[in-house]
């Protein structure tokens, strides 16, 4: 599972930025540690996948009953979507896993937990659990299939089959334990266990001197010190990941945000944006943009930018990759209500998280249905996360609802969360 353990949820607002505090804080990045990561010219992972896929396709055509050359060509579509963004990459690498699994019956562990791989990357979590609970009981590679169960446990909030799985493969000196035990805490609202975990699992990465191992501990314990407040060691780990791989979308993207929501610097922002939108596709990098552009007062680039987003995920292969932020959109635009409680539904449908019943209750409330709103998340949100998007949307119910008392230590959390919330929250949390 390619793990990014915290997502930056975007959250717009029609506010100008005018009346916002944008007092920029104490500079800690310079353009001088990460301008020769900016428009480079080449992409040696992009074209060493492109070699494969080449090369896995003719040895295919050669000889079409090496059912296993599928594998290996799904494993190329797979790189170049992490490298590019291009969705249409990751659907290939899908029809090649699916082919090999019809040749071999849906009876080889490995192929069912590559396909598995897929779907979690598409949030086809309930696609990825049946895959899993084929290859657990063909027993071949059983760690490595628990190891996946409780991944896809975890994002489908199945929080005690989650824990029960992370037990059997219990090894503090395993980075794959690590770095699952480092989610779990984070996902019971322990941040420093969180760190401390996957600092551990870091220093295992760094001395196997594997580079993608260390590239993914760097970006994710940039994340995690960003939330924890420690922005400099964010950002000197996010340079590391870009040292390793010069074209990391992600960690640049994370640089971006330390310039935007901590420096106030948004043009900086955008302009590291906009070097790495030239050549990776992912939409929700145009919902940034559009965030920042409202930062700055900058309506109808704000407008373009949203529009591009608009059109991206109208491409059908997304599927439901993009609810959370569609939702998000209409929501805080107040339009296409109904269609933000639809969206919603689905979401709960398909992994009924306390994140996925906020995305409903913020749909209803924002409908007007404050009742409905305050059912669900005293039932299903409440005490259940603590991801400050949601606990946002929770103190406004709250305080449309009158409990002000219950409002007021979520404003306290909040207001320590303005640099994950991103500047265009901090006047909304200050009103709460």
């Amino acid at each position: 599972m390619n793990f990014k353990y915290i997502n930056f949820l975007l959250t717009f607002t029609v506010l100008l930025c005018s009346g916002c505090a944008n007092t920029p804080n104490s500079q800690i990045t310079d353009a001088d540690d990460y301008d020769k990561y900016l428009n480079i010219s080449e992409n040696k992972t992009l074209e060493r996948a492109e070699k494969n896929e080449i090369f896995w396709s003719n040895k295919l055509s050669q000889t079409p009953g090496q059912y296993g050359y599928h594998s290996k060509l799904a494993s190329a579509y797979s790189q170049q979507f992490a490298t590019t963004g291009n969705i249409e990459f990751l659907k290939k690498s899908e029809d090649e896993l699916l082919m090999v699994n019809k040749r071999t019956k849906y009876n080889n562990p490995s192929y069912l937990k590559s396909l598995a791989y897929n779907y979690i990357s598409q949030h086809k979590f309930k696609e990825s659990l049946e895959l899993l609970e084929k290859a657990e009981a063909l027993k071949g590679g059983l760690q490595e299939t628990q190891k996946m169960l409780f991944d896809v446990h975890l994002e489908l909030g199945n929080y005690e089959k989650a824990h029960t799985y992370l037990n059997t493969f219990e090894n503090f000196s395993d980075f794959d334990y690590l770095i699952r035990l480092s989610k779990w805490s984070d996902h019971k609202g322990n941040l420093d266990a969180a760190i401390d975990y996957m600092e551990k699992a870091m220093i295992i990465a760094e001395s196997s001197n594997m580079p993608s191992l260390k590239q993914w501990s760097y970006t994710n314990i940039a994340d995690f010190y960003g939330h924890a407040g420690e922005i400099e060691k964010s950002y000197d780990h996010f340079l590391k990941a870009l040292a390793l791989d010069p074209n990391d979308a992600y960690a640049k993207k994370g640089i971006a945000w330390i310039v935007y929501s901590h420096e106030k610097n948004p043009d900086e922002a955008l302009r590291i944006l906009n070097s790495v939108t030239e050549t990776y596709q992912a939409p929700d990098y145009y919902l940034l943009k559009a965030e920042i552009a409202e930062f700055k007062g900058q309506d109808d680039d704000a407008k373009r930018q949203l529009d591009l987003y608009k059109a991206a995920v109208k491409d059908t292969l997304y599927g439901d990759m993009y609810n959370t932020y569609d939702v998000l959109l209409y929501t805080d635009q107040q339009m296409n209500l109904d269609d933000a409680i639809d969206i919603a539904k689905i979401e709960v449908e398909n992994r009924p998280t306390p994140q996925s019943y906020d995305l409903l209750a913020w749909a209803h409330f924002k409908s007007g249905n404050l009742n409905e709103a305050l059912s669900i998340v005293d039932n299903h949100i409440i005490d259940k996360t603590f991801e400050p998007a949601t606990l946002y949307h929770v103190a406004e119910i709250y305080k449309a609802a009158g409990k002000s008392d219950q409002v007021a230590p979520l404003k306290k959390e909040l207001l320590a969360s303005l640099y994950e919330l991103g500047p265009t929250m901090e006047k909304k949390v200050n009103q709460l």
